[in-house]
C-alpha cells in the first residue's frame, strides 16, 4: 500500500507533518481529516506530487484547482457580507444554506460570484475556510485563518461577528481620514486651477498695456509677467506632470521591500501627518493582532498575518522581529520595547495584557485609544490647514494684483508730477 507525506493544520491551528498509508490520494485525504486535521500538501513518498489530485477544497494556501479565482471584493460589501452571514450562523442555519440565502441577495458581481463558488465548494465537502483560502483576492489570510479558528472552536458566529466588527471598525476609520482630508484637498486643488487661470488668461492683458507705456517695470511685475509666460507656453504641462511622476516613482519603489522601507519610514517623520501615519498603524495592528488572539489563533500566526496586513512596511519588519524573538522564548513586550516603534504605554499595556493573560482586550484597549487620537489628530489638522489655505492663497492673489498695479501708480505718480 503506498504511503503519502502530509502537512496539514491540526485542531488547534499549528501545523503538522506525517506520512500515511492509504490506497489512493482521496483515502489519504480522508484519513488525516479523520485524524481531525486539515491537509494542505500531500505526495506519495516515491516523491510524485499529489498536489493536483487533492479536492478543490483541500488547502487554503496551496490555491490548486483550475476552476475561475475571484478578484478583489468591496470593502464595504466584504463587510456586510461578514455581517450578515454571522447573523443565519447565530440563528443556527447550515453554512450551505446561509451561503445559499446570501448569494440569491446580492446583486450580479464579484461578490455573489465568489460567494456561488464557496457554497459550491462547501457541497462538495470543503470546510468555509478552505473555500474562501482559494480566492484570496477576495478573502486575505486574515479572514480566512479567523474562519478556520471558528470553525475548529466551534464558534464560526462569534468569529464572524468579531470579524465583522473589526472590518467595520477599520473602515469607518479609514472613511473618518479620507473624508477630512476631501476638504483641504479640494480648496487646494481649486486654488491652484484659478491661479493657473490668471497666469494664463489674465495676467497676458496687462502686458500689452505695460509695454506701451515704455517705464521699467518693478521687479514684483516682471517677475509675473515672466511666471505668466512660462505658464503659457506650456509650463502648466509641467504641474501636471510633477504630481503624475511622483506617483509612478512611489509605486515603483514599493515594489521593493527597501523602497517601500524607505518611504514608509519618510512618512512617519513628517511633521503632524508623520503622527496620525504611526498611530493609525498602532491601531491597526494592536486591533487586528488582539481579533487574532481573541478567535484562537496561536501567536506566531497571528504575528505573521498582523505584519502581513500592516500597512507600514516599518511596523511589519518590527512585527516579524518580535516573532522570531517570541519563537525563542521571549515575551511580546520585551522586544516591542526594543524596537522603538510604540509608545511605552502601549508597550506597558501589552505587558500587562500578558500577566494577566487578557491580551487580546488590552490589544482592542490600545487599538481604541490610538483611533480616538488618530480623529482628533486630523481634525487637528483640518482645523489648521483652513486659516493657512485661506492665508496662502490671500497672499499669492494679493502679490498678482499688487504686481499688476505698481506700473500703473508709478505711471500715475509721474503723470502728476
Amino acid at each position: 500500500m503506498p504511503t503519502f507525506q502530509y502537512e496539514a493544520i491540526n485542531n488547534v491551528g499549528q501545523a503538522v507533518k506525517g506520512a500515511i498509508e492509504a490506497g489512493s490520494n482521496d483515502e489519504a485525504i480522508a484519513k488525516i481529516r479523520a485524524m481531525g486535521n486539515f491537509p494542505r500538501k500531500i505526495r506519495e513518498k516515491s516523491g510524485k506530487s499529489k498536489k493536483a489530485g487533492l479536492p478543490r477544497a483541500a488547502a487554503v494556501t496551496m490555491g490548486t484547482g483550475s476552476r475561475r479565482k475571484v478578484g478583489k471584493v468591496a470593502t464595504k460589501l466584504l463587510c456586510q457580507f461578514t455581517r450578515q452571514l454571522s447573523t443565519l450562523q447565530d440563528a443556527g442555519l447550515p453554512i450551505l444554506r446561509s451561503l445559499r440565502i446570501l448569494q440569491e441577495q446580492q446583486k450580479p458581481g464579484m461578490l455573489r460570484i465568489a460567494i456561488r463558488l464557496i457554497a459550491e465548494d462547501v457541497e462538495a465537502g470543503s470546510s468555509l475556510s478552505e473555500a474562501m483560502g482559494r480566492h484570496p483576492k477576495a478573502f486575505n489570510r486574515l479572514f480566512t485563518n479567523m474562519i478556520r479558528a471558528g470553525e475548529l472552536g466551534g464558534v464560526l458566529d462569534l468569529i464572524l461577528q468579531r470579524l465583522a466588527d473589526f472590518m467595520e471598525k477599520s473602515q469607518a476609520l479609514r472613511r473618518k481620514i479620507i473624508g477630512a482630508m476631501i476638504y483641504p484637498v479640494a480648496v487646494i486643488t481649486f486654488a491652484l486651477l484659478i491661479v493657473t487661470g490668471l497666469l494664463i488668461f489674465v495676467v497676458p492683458s496687462f502686458e500689452t498695456i505695460f509695454s506701451d507705456m515704455g517705464e521699467k517695470l518693478p521687479g514684483a511685475t516682471q517677475m509675473l509677467l515672466g511666471m505668466s509666460k512660462w505658464m503659457k507656453g506650456g509650463g502648466y504641462i509641467y504641474l501636471l506632470i510633477v504630481p503624475i511622476a511622483f506617483v509612478i516613482v512611489t509605486r515603483l519603489l514599493r515594489k521593493s521591500e527597501a523602497g517601500a522601507y524607505f518611504l514608509d519610514r519618510i512618512k512617519l517623520s513628517l511633521p503632524i501627518m508623520g503622527q496620525i501615519v504611526g498611530k493609525s498603524s498602532v491601531a491597526r495592528f494592536s486591533r487586528t493582532l488582539g481579533t487574532l488572539l481573541a478567535a484562537g489563533v496561536p501567536i506566531l500566526d497571528a504575528l505573521s498575518i498582523t505584519a502581513e496586513t500592516a500597512g507600514n512596511e516599518v511596523y511589519t519588519r518590527a512585527l516579524l522581529r518580535i516573532r522570531e524573538s517570541i519563537r525563542e522564548g521571549e515575551s511580546i513586550a520585551k522586544p516591542l520595547r526594543q524596537a522603538r516603534v510604540v509608545e511605552s504605554m502601549v508597550v506597558n499595556m501589552i505587558d500587562v495584557g500578558e500577566e494577566t493573560g487578557e491580551l487580546d482586550k488590552m490589544l482592542d484597549k490600545v487599538a481604541n485609544t490610538y483611533e480616538g487620537e488618530v480623529e482628533t489628530l486630523v481634525a487637528g489638522m483640518v482645523s489648521l490647514l483652513e486659516p493657512v489655505m485661506v492665508i496662502t492663497l490671500g497672499v499669492i492673489v494679493g502679490f498678482i494684483v499688487v504686481a499688476l498695479f505698481m506700473p500703473m501708480v508709478g505711471m500715475l505718480d509721474a503723470v502728476s508730477r
